[in-house]
């Protein structure tokens, strides 16, 4: 997670230096030649650019509160797959639906990680937090579709959360469980009722 969050400001301060160059050329993603080496590049490097400073902030502040929890969880290289799944996913179909728009910034891997976090308490079945947080978050992002007019890409939001929904599933079903293993019977402490009392620990 920490990682994540130097290499995205990274990119920011490129952004800053180049005057936006590196950001539209290798950190945002949009339909263009596949005889382009950079547009694999921009297919995974999207989620590390962002339009400005507050673009950064807004997504950082909320990345640094779930990521940890869920890197601790989940460890580091499922959840850079994770990343990296939901990356490559929202790029293709950014393509693919929205081909004269640009994509950047790491909103979607946020909301991966909302709906992992969501995931996170259940011992077995849909945890109720989970269809919660699923309720309100898709409400909100279907209503800001299709009534709010920004240049937020409220899709790849939605794209975000089922990657994180999908993966916590996955991680539910596929991590080994714990063999019970039976506990040995503690000795019963007992006395001769004619010796003192004694204290057993």
């Amino acid at each position: 997670m920490l990682t994540f969050f130097l290499l995205s400001f990274g990119v920011l301060l490129l952004d800053g230096a180049t005057a936006g160059w590196t950001t539209s050329h290798l950190f945002c993603v949009y339909r263009s030649s596949l005889k382009d080496p950079l547009f694999y590049l921009r297919l995974f490097g999207h989620v590390l650019g962002h339009a400005d400073l507050d673009h950064f902030l807004n997504n950082m502040l909320l990345f640094l509160v779930i990521g940890p929890p869920m890197e601790e969880k989940y460890g580091s290289v499922p959840l850079l797959k994770a990343i990296v799944l939901t990356a490559l996913v929202s790029g293709v179909l950014q393509c693919i639906l929205f081909p004269g728009v640009a994509l950047l910034g790491a909103s979607g891997i946020v909301f991966m990680l909302i709906m992992l976090s969501s995931l996170a308490g259940g011992g077995g079945g849909i945890p109720v937090t989970m269809l919660l947080v699923a309720a309100l978050y898709l409400g909100d992002q279907i209503y800001a579709i299709l009534f709010v007019q920004d240049n937020i890409a409220n899709f790849m939001h939605i794209v975000g959360g089922v990657c994180g929904t999908a993966f916590g599933f996955y991680s539910a079903y596929t991590r080994p469980r714990k063999k019970r293993t039976r506990q040995r019977a503690m000795p019963s402490c007992t006395r001769p009722s004619s010796t003192p009392l004694q204290s057993c620990v």
